[in-house]
Parts: structure tokens; sequence; C-alpha cells
């Protein structure tokens, strides 16, 4: 399980690099679909399994979604690819910082403070992500309205900033 778990990791951070270094947005859908399949795989690693059959379900079926949108209202006919020089700079670049980080602010590297959140207490039969989703619903009215809020405030700030100089939608092709 830990190969597993450090193959997902490194998998992850290769695709927040893939994401960060691409400017062309064809190619970074497709890191961000890859980090947030890899990040839902080590969420149900540590034992998160209804969190993370939440988040692929919303994460990727909604902002993705608006993310093809305005992937189409920005197309470019040569997208630049992870193979070009421009691109490949940015990766090695990128991977130096968080080789230069690791080296110098990571100061234990030990994986026994690693834990999941399987861990059960006497007879306890009731994992933690299910009682965090109750009370959610219960007590948490008022952030999961907030956060609807600011997922329809996130929409129109994206479709302004891919609007430009070509008035988005209303554009000659």
């Amino acid at each position: 399980m830990t190969y597993v778990m450090l193959i997902l990791m490194l998998s992850f951070i290769l695709g927040l690099v893939a994401v960060a270094s691409n400017p062309s947005p064809y190619f970074a859908a497709l890191g961000l679909v890859v980090s947030a399949g890899v990040g839902c795989g080590l969420l149900v690693g540590y034992g998160s399994s209804f969190l993370s059959l939440v988040l692929f379900l919303i994460y990727l079926g909604g902002m993705m979604v608006v993310f093809a949108y305005t992937a189409a209202l920005a197309a470019e006919p040569y997208p630049e690819s992870w193979g070009d020089w421009s691109v490949l700079m940015y990766v090695v670049g990128y991977f130096g910082v968080l080789f230069w980080v690791g080296v110098n602010f990571v100061v234990d590297w030990s994986w026994g403070g690693w834990m999941g959140g399987g861990e059960s207490v006497g007879m306890n039969m009731v994992r933690d992500d299910f009682s965090g989703v109750a009370l959610l619903y219960s007590c948490g009215g008022g952030v999961l309205i907030l956060g609807g809020w600011m997922l329809f405030l996130t929409l129109f700030v994206v479709l302004e900033l891919t609007r430009g100089t070509s008035w988005g939608a209303l554009r000659t092709v």
C-alpha cells in the first residue's frame, strides 16, 4: 500500500506541474483531470472514500464543464504541447523548485505520521467522513450556500477573463 500511495503522490505532483507549466488550455485540462482523479485516489487511500466520491463527482462534473466552455472560447489553431522547448523549460523549473523546497524545508521524511482516516475508537462503527456529511447539512447550511455562491461567482470571473478583446461568444469565428 505504501508503494501505491507513493505512486499516487508522484502522479499528483506530475499532474499539477502539467497544469502549471502548459499555456494551452487543452493540455492543462488533461493535467487537471489527472490531478483530480489521482487526488481522489489519495483520499481513498487515506480512508475517506465518501469524500473522494463527492469530490470526484462535483469537481469533474461541474467545474470541468465550465473549463471546457472557457477552453472553447479561447481556442488556438496550433496549441503548444508538452514537447515544446518553452513548456519543457517551465517543467524543469517547477521540478527544480520542488526539489529545492524538499531539500531545504522538509525536516522529517518519516512516513510514520501519515495515518489514514479509518481508525476507530472502541465500538465506533461510523466513519469520520460520513459524520462530516451529516454535520455539513445540519450545522453547515450557511457554508454550503456560501460555497455555491462562490462557484457561481467563479463562473463569471472565468468568463470575464477569457473574454479578452474579442467580446467572448459574440466574436466572429
